[in-house]
């Protein structure tokens, strides 16, 4: 059954822009990190049926507009409008080092599955690849496109996908770093995308209020997806590989279902728009952040 778990009132003193949930493979530790525009990064610790604020990171000198955890569950990153990316030891709270990612480069960011790089998308259009352990950038990848406002990498590690500010999706072979496919997807920015577990599939949200499923492998429209009234912020599929999230500057939160290509559940806790929503390791749980400074969790059947 669908429910509303617990509610982190005043999470942070400003819009929460983005979150991240995974779960530390050495210690078993449920790390949740949340990113604000009040230039803090937090992490908390998941209980089971609260969150327990375990760190408030600084050193971000404007808003937070992406996180990501390693898939061993050590290593945060945080990436700012500062143009800086920042790397976190969640178990010691404490920083591990600082990528220079600018003049205005680094939007968003995703942890590669072996967490050995980071992707992350540019203000030129362009997906630039950094080296987790030096720091450095190891590459870049030309959309030949603008803006570039959402970047994921496919669990298998053989794609990343992007989505611009007019609309266009670009996905690339990390084989031969070479664009593989351009769909021309949606009528406004690409807020959010990802990949479904076993890498075939291709969910994205918009701010055209639309979510579409894309076939990887042959970049073919599956499903059209409407039922947000306003712009899709956020996307995430969970675990089980039936299922995603979204979440809306409708101030709703939807679980859809893959077979039926419907919305399953709708949850309407939030009192602001819902800027991100991920799912826990197991597909359990799902943690949600807004302009209302609210932290959700919810409960999702499994």
């Amino acid at each position: 059954m669908y429910s509303m778990v617990y509610k982190q009132e005043q999470a942070h003193d400003d819009s929460i822009w983005t979150c991240a949930w995974r779960k530390n493979q050495n210690n078993g530790t449920d790390n949740i990190v949340t990113g604000s525009v009040d230039d803090t990064v937090k992490l908390w610790r998941w209980t089971g049926d609260r969150m327990e604020l375990r760190y408030s990171l600084e050193g971000h000198q404007l808003g937070i507009a992406s996180v990501d955890i390693n898939y061993l569950g050590t290593t945060a990153a945080s990436s700012s409008l500062d143009s800086h990316i920042k790397l976190w030891d969640l178990d010691a709270g404490k920083q591990i080092r600082t990528l220079d990612a600018g003049p205005v480069d680094c939007w968003t960011l995703s942890f590669s599955p072996d967490g050995k790089a980071l992707a992350t998308g540019s203000h030129t259009g362009k997906v630039n690849i950094f080296s987790v352990d030096s720091g450095k950038r190891e590459s870049t990848l030309d959309t030949r496109g603008k803006f570039t406002m959402s970047v994921a990498y496919s669990p298998d590690g053989k794609y990343i996908a992007c989505g611009a500010i007019d609309g266009i999706i670009n996905i690339f072979d990390m084989t031969s770093s070479k664009l593989l496919h351009t769909m021309e997807g949606h009528a406004m920015p690409v807020r959010s995308l990802a990949f479904s577990p076993d890498s075939q599939f291709l969910v994205t949200a918009s701010d055209d209020s639309h979510i579409k499923l894309y076939d990887v492998q042959n970049a073919t429209l599956i499903s059209n997806m409407t039922g947000h009234q306003s712009w899709v912020l956020s996307v995430d599929f969970s675990p089980d590989n039936n299922h995603f999230v979204t979440s809306s500057s409708d101030k709703t939160v939807k679980v859809w279902d893959i077979s039926t290509k419907a919305c399953s559940h709708t949850f309407y806790d939030h009192a602001d728009q819902v800027w991100s929503a991920k799912y826990n390791s197991t597909g359990s749980n799902i943690v949600t952040v807004g302009d209302d400074r609210y932290a959700c969790v919810y409960d999702c059947p499994i």
